[in-house]
């Protein structure tokens, strides 16, 4: 394993190669908006033929810009991020899934924030982060000036929830995307006069299911004339809910783009528009097969629509393939700046298709993976995880397997399919075992998506995302950490808990490994009720949401290293100890 000290020594290197020194910013350097939704699928627009549902704002981002045709990203959510952020694939930053740090994007990775802060753009990011928590991988290490959202892979509420801002608690203000798209519109209004690159990663409509009232009731009793190819598989109300969101996704991009209407700034701004995966359930998507965390077509397959008025050309067509990894070399392309990363990028620079300059285009492949499963794209083909070849230029379903009828195409994709899953099991194996960083800021937030549970503790759901932990029920229990400190000092260890009447009295304690330890008693009955779940419109929920208050159990001498974090107790009065949220870790003194 590498040692984070040497993980964040690369990091600074990096950074201050990322502009060459002759280059300086651009008054008229235009500035850039990205809007990236989660879990719609290609076939949630009606710019895309869907008509259960109108997305007007974001169909003129077509009308007004180019449409890449055939743009893939990765099955799920946070390798998506990883390959826009870094424009490498996501087995080589460090993600190789979507929680229990499996979703942390290496600390020695430049991110495009990373490129434009370093050009001299106001940075921003509000909403998904989903790429690490804990510093130097929370989004204000990661070149972002401003951020607000939250950086767990799903959010258990929809409406007010906790959320963070520059690395603080605070609570949000209505329905979250709304909240972001109001603070990613503040933005852009205070930077009107700068150069700023706008990230807005929507968290719609991944579950839970909750949105307003005044979207949803269009849907509640709507019949559904578009269907999934197998309308059997389709739960009418995951869909009514997901066309619900969708649409008041649409509206949040019309409020952006009438805020760069209003600003005069719509000229010299460039938009650009994507989803990190499939649909999360199956439902209408062009007849494609497979939806969110399949490899194939309807699972990796998104919209992406580029406006720049004046230097794109309005309803520009593009066929050529192009992933999430051509994003970050675009991007930069696109305004002026040159880069300089020692790592090798994987994509391509769009530009000359976006700006219809003479060059000549070499056909690629994109390679899709989750897990062991490899895809490949060719401006033609798809070789699916199975080793089946599809024409998807005429058959974009995957409906006739054409391997026997071009053998020589096929053993050579087998072949690059091959030579990716050894890449990236290796990636895989090499990222492993990471500890989570502490110290390397002042405060350290450790959640329990983040820990293992020991004894009859149990998670509130299933997803660790947004989970808490319930039912320690027993002096033999405990939850651990596996930390890496990077500062060694005095630290306040804070818990975040509730306490149901009963239960005050026992006694909670932090250790790390066999030494040092803090030790308190819980006192005060904390004990409120669940959030309410009435916007939700699904049957069945996972998740579940409450608020937690802090609880000083005292200080720990932390040495630099590796460690394991424990929280046990030694004492139980009634029938459980506490709730857990979270440990959070404040550097007293050096």
């Amino acid at each position: 394993m590498r040692s984070i000290s040497s993980v964040l020594t690369c990091c600074f290197m990096l950074l201050v190669n990322v502009m060459p020194a002759s280059l300086s910013l651009q008054a008229a350097s235009p500035n850039v908006v990205v809007i990236l939704t989660d879990d719609q699928g290609w076939g949630d627009l009606s710019v895309n033929g869907n008509s259960n549902l109108s997305t007007p704002h974001i169909d003129s981002l077509a009308r007004d810009g180019a449409t890449l045709n055939n743009f893939y990203v990765c099955p799920v959510c946070s390798p998506t991020r990883a390959e826009f952020l870094t424009g490498r694939y996501h087995p080589r930053t460090g993600v190789s899934g979507v929680s229990r740090g499996q979703e942390r994007l290496n600390a020695d990775e430049v991110t495009i924030a990373d490129v434009m802060r370093q050009a001299g753009y106001a940075t921003g990011a509000f909403g998904k982060w989903h790429n690490g928590t804990q510093p130097p991988l929370h989004p204000n290490y990661r070149g972002f000036d401003e951020y607000y959202g939250f950086t767990s892979g799903h959010w258990g509420h929809y409406f007010s929830p906790p959320l963070d801002h520059n690395g603080d608690t605070v609570r949000g203000d209505g329905f979250v995307v709304d909240d972001f798209t109001n603070h990613a519109i503040e933005f852009i209004q205070t930077n009107r006069d700068r150069p700023f690159f706008c990230y807005l990663p929507l968290n719609t409509p991944h579950s839970p299911m909750m949105v307003e009232d005044r979207f949803y009731d269009k849907f509640a009793t709507k019949d559904l004339i578009m269907k999934h190819r197998d309308p059997d598989r389709e739960d009418d109300l995951m869909t009514r809910a997901a066309l619900a969101m969708c649409e008041n996704i649409d509206w949040n991009v019309g409020r952006v783009l009438q805020t760069l209407d209003e600003l005069n700034l719509a000229d010299n701004t460039i938009v650009i528009y994507f989803s990190d995966n499939g649909p999360n359930s199956f439902r209408w998507n062009g007849g494609m097969k497979g939806k969110k965390g399949s490899t194939d077509e309807g699972g990796v397959r998104s919209p992406l629509f580029v406006r720049w008025p004046n230097r794109i050309q309005a309803g520009l067509q593009i066929e050529q393939v192009s992933g999430a990894i051509d994003l970050l070399p675009t991007i930069s392309s696109l305004v002026g700046v040159t880069p300089e990363i020692e790592k090798a990028i994987d994509g391509r620079n769009m530009k000359p298709l976006l700006l219809e300059e003479s060059v000549a285009w070499i056909d690629r492949e994109i390679v899709s993976t989750w897990g062991k499963r490899i895809s490949i794209r060719t401006q033609r083909f798809r070789l699916d995880a199975a080793g089946a070849l599809y024409d998807i230029r005429n058959d974009r379903g995957q409906t006739v397997d054409v391997s026997a009828q071009y053998p020589d195409e096929t053993k050579r994709l087998r072949k690059v399919a091959d030579q990716h899953r050894q890449e990236f099991a290796a990636d895989f194996k090499k990222y492993a075992d990471r500890p989570f960083t502490v110290g390397f800021a002042a405060k350290t937030v450790l959640p329990a998506r983040d820990a293992v549970e020991h004894g009859t503790i149990m998670r509130s759901a299933k997803p660790p995302n947004n989970s808490f932990f319930k039912h320690w029920t027993s002096i033999e229990d405990s939850i651990t950490w596996d930390v890496d400190v990077v500062t060694a000092g005095v630290y306040k260890a804070t818990l975040l808990y509730t306490c149901a009447a009963g239960d005050q009295g026992a006694t909670v304690i932090v250790s790390v490994d066999e030494g040092d330890q803090a030790k308190a008693t819980v006192t005060e009955v904390f004990d409120p009720p669940l959030y309410d779940k009435s916007k939700e419109r699904v049957k069945d929920s996972h998740y579940f949401v409450k608020d937690f208050r802090p609880l000083e159990v005292g200080t720990l001498n932390l040495r630099k290293g590796r460690a394991t974090l424990r929280l046990k107790s030694d004492k139980i009065v009634g029938q459980q100890v506490v709730d857990v949220h979270s440990i959070q870790l404040d550097r007293v003194r050096q």
